[in-house]
């Protein structure tokens, strides 16, 4: 079975910057994509980027231009956020989805709290 682990949320102003990681707990052999969600309170979870076995990324509009997603190796992938600002507060989840739309495993989240 599949774990996940995130890390590196916490509480920052306007403007700064987090890196989220999340690890791996072990390799797949099959093709996969592993994302980033959040979810804020009183709303639906929502997709924030999602990188492919491939290299290939998406991101929320919400987020385009502030947020980076990357992988290092294979189980391992990170979420740069920048220019942070308070409607990015939410619990962020790591996520690794097959390619035929299985979600093999969700991480525990990690609280990123944008205020002033």
């Amino acid at each position: 079975q599949v774990q996940l682990v995130e890390s590196g949320g916490g509480l920052v102003q306007p403007g700064e910057s987090l890196r989220l990681s999340c690890v791996k707990s072990r390799s797949i052999p099959r093709a996969y994509d592993m994302g980033w969600y959040r979810q804020a309170p009183g709303k639906q979870r929502e997709l924030v980027a999602v990188i492919t076995s491939g290299g290939s990324t998406d991101y929320a509009d919400s987020v385009k231009g502030r947020f980076t997603i990357s992988r290092a190796g294979a189980n391992m992938v990170y979420l740069q956020m920048n220019s942070l600002k308070p409607e990015d507060t939410a619990v962020y989840y790591c996520n690794v989805r097959l390619t035929t739309g299985e979600d093999l495993a969700w991480g525990q989240g990690t609280q990123v709290t944008v205020s002033s």
